[in-house]
């Protein structure tokens, strides 16, 4: 088994905490972007997309996708569990995972592709988009905030996949775009501060 790998990716990211609060090591084969490496016919086989994460198993099959890769990962070793026990709790995790990337990691991803140098030559850049998605980032803060009242959490009294999407949102958008959680934030900030210094938090 090994996944290929995108460092700065924040979907790949999202893999690589999962796989650390698991206690498990994966051979990485990180695959550069910037030189087309995820578009030979060799990669393209693996992933018709050419995207990154991608964990290919000792059999040659192939899973795509992020939170396809948690899931299988999350099958084979399910604890710590990280997407919940039992249909209830299960189905908070994915209510708040989903909400983690409708409402942070699409929207920081947009703000990138659209006023990213390396998206220049790959698409149409709308200044206009990338501006409307900073203010939905800044209202959805204040909304997570929140919701955080009272919980250490996202999902409940358990790190889970929702904290870790929410914390690889955050990450990019600090790193590349030079967003951050507002000081007056108490709830958001005390929860990144949380999730931002767990041993697997550096992967």
């Amino acid at each position: 088994m090994k996944l290929y790998d995108l460092p700065a990716s924040p979907n790949a990211r999202r893999v690589r905490i999962f796989l650390a609060e698991k206690g498990l090591e994966i051979p990485m084969v990180p695959v550069n972007m910037m030189t087309g490496e995820n578009q030979t016919d060799a990669y393209l086989k693996k992933n018709s997309l050419g995207r990154m994460p991608l964990l290919e198993l000792d059999d040659g099959s192939c899973i795509s996708e992020s939170m396809a890769i948690c899931r299988y990962i999350e099958e084979l070793h399910p604890s710590p569990a990280l997407m919940g026990s039992g249909a209830l709790e299960s189905a908070t995790i994915e209510m708040w995972q989903r909400r983690m990337e409708f409402e942070f990691l699409l929207p920081i991803v947009n703000i990138f592709r659209h006023t990213g140098e390396m998206w220049k030559d790959r698409m149409v850049q709308i200044a206009e988009v990338a501006d409307q998605e900073r203010k939905t980032v800044a209202s959805r803060m204040e909304w997570l905030d929140s919701e955080l009242n009272g919980t250490q959490f996202i999902a409940g009294d358990s790190y889970t996949v929702a904290d870790i999407t929410a914390q690889c949102s955050f990450v990019m958008g600090k790193a590349a775009l030079g967003i951050r959680i507002p000081a007056g934030l108490k709830n958001l900030n005390d929860w990144w501060n949380s999730v931002s210094t767990r041993p697997t938090a550096r992967v």
